[in-house]
């Protein structure tokens, strides 16, 4: 099965298409602040899935999730962050919110079966 034909990869893929949708919500003084940071995280989720899907070793593969895992709670710091300061209204990312929550899910379920493997 190539990555793409995979619901994780296509979760990760719709939250980032979210956060793009979100970021110009962001008032402009932060274009190269949060929206620079929370972009490259979140674009970072999906880019490590298929990168550490194509690996041949276990350890590299692994590797590369623990990497989307971690970019994963780094979207959902700066989410919260947003939302506190009023910059996101919380109504406005629940998709996102609940798209994060199911590849997080995905991530830690394909984790803990490499680690059991």
């Amino acid at each position: 099965m190539h990555y793409r034909e995979t619901m994780l990869w296509q979760k990760a893929m719709q939250a980032a298409r979210e956060v793009y949708r979100l970021v110009p919500r962001l008032p402009r003084e932060e274009t190269y602040g949060m929206r620079s940071q929370i972009t490259r995280a979140v674009v970072s989720i999906p880019a490590n899935i298929a990168e550490g899907w194509t690996r041949e070793s276990s350890k590299e593969k692994a590797q590369f999730l623990a990497i989307a895992q971690g970019s994963l709670a780094e979207v959902e710091t700066l989410l919260t962050l947003c939302e506190d300061l009023g910059w996101f209204p919380p109504d406005q990312t629940r998709t996102l919110r609940g798209l994060l929550d199911e590849v997080s899910r995905m991530l830690t379920a394909m984790r803990q079966k490499r680690r059991n493997a």
